[in-house]
């Protein structure tokens, strides 16, 4: 299996899994909590039919990448998709991230030299900023998340069944968009993710992205379903045409967090126009 040198702990090798399939423009495909990239399932076929050539990684902690408790935190996830692009010795690509990998894609664009990257998509956005403060009224109360690590403390796999709930709107979109047996899918990956990695990344989602956004020079697409629980599109992705220079706004309506899967005709036709654009 293909992977990545990205750190050591101790004097254990932190390496990062990645497949690489297809030929043509490379599209960089980065999951979401707390899943793997195998979560790409409905895009991934698509992208290959339509002649991309397909990256896909898990982030450190999840699916079959190391399971370090070291660098959970979007300075080093960035650092990370930066070694991966370097390695491949890529250019002209497409960023697409999901949820936490909304915060690789904002976080890489801001730090580093654009000159690989063509353009970018954010999926269910986390960006600008999630944390309510003085200067960020729009946030939510630091408190959700403090009950958010105590879940986790407490029962992470009751933590995960009440999250996946959310993540999918299974009150309104199971079986139709949801099925029992998908939902059990991405619970089991989800539990088999890293414990530190699955408390540690709670923090992470608090990260401060604003001066990030203004240093963005590629064209951007930002795809949010309108129904999302888990990151509301009012204190997200509606925030950031404000702070993207060049973007471009689609909102699935009645979408949960989840739309790469449950409105995923949508997603992809959207995706695929602008890639092309």
């Amino acid at each position: 299996m293909p992977h990545i040198k990205v750190g050591t702990e101790n004097d254990t090798d932190i390496k990062i899994y990645y497949e690489d399939h297809g030929s043509g423009q490379p599209v960089v495909l980065i999951h979401g909590y707390p899943l793997n990239s195998d979560s790409w399932e409905r895009q991934e076929p698509e992208l290959l039919s339509a002649g991309y050539r397909v990256i896909r990684y898990d982030r450190r902690g999840f699916g079959k990448s190391s399971r370090p408790t070291t660098g959970f935190d979007y300075d080093t996830f960035a650092a990370d998709l930066n070694a991966l692009l370097e390695q491949l010795d890529l250019g002209d690509v497409v960023l697409v991230g999901f949820s936490m990998g909304t915060g690789e894609v904002t976080r890489y664009l801001g730090k580093y030299v654009s000159t690989r990257v063509r353009k970018g998509v954010l999926f269910g956005a986390i960006p600008p900023f999630l944390l309510k403060t003085d200067d960020n009224p729009e946030g939510v109360d630091g408190q959700v998340f403090e009950g958010i690590k105590a879940a986790i403390v407490k029962d992470r796999y009751a933590y995960f069944k009440d999250f996946l709930d959310n993540f999918y709107n299974v009150d309104k979109l199971a079986p139709e968009r949801i099925s029992e047996q998908a939902w059990q899918a991405s619970f089991n990956v989800a539990a088999g993710s890293s414990p530190h990695a699955t408390y540690a990344c709670v923090d992470t989602w608090l990260t401060d992205f604003r001066a990030d956004l203004p240093k963005i020079d590629v064209p951007m697409l930002v795809i949010h379903g309108d129904d999302d629980h888990v990151l509301p599109y009012a204190k997200t992705a509606a925030r950031l045409a404000g702070l993207i220079s060049d973007v471009q706004t689609v909102v699935i309506a009645g979408g949960p967090h989840a739309i790469a899967w449950t409105h995923a005709d949508q997603v992809n036709t959207a995706l695929l126009d602008f890639i092309r654009s």
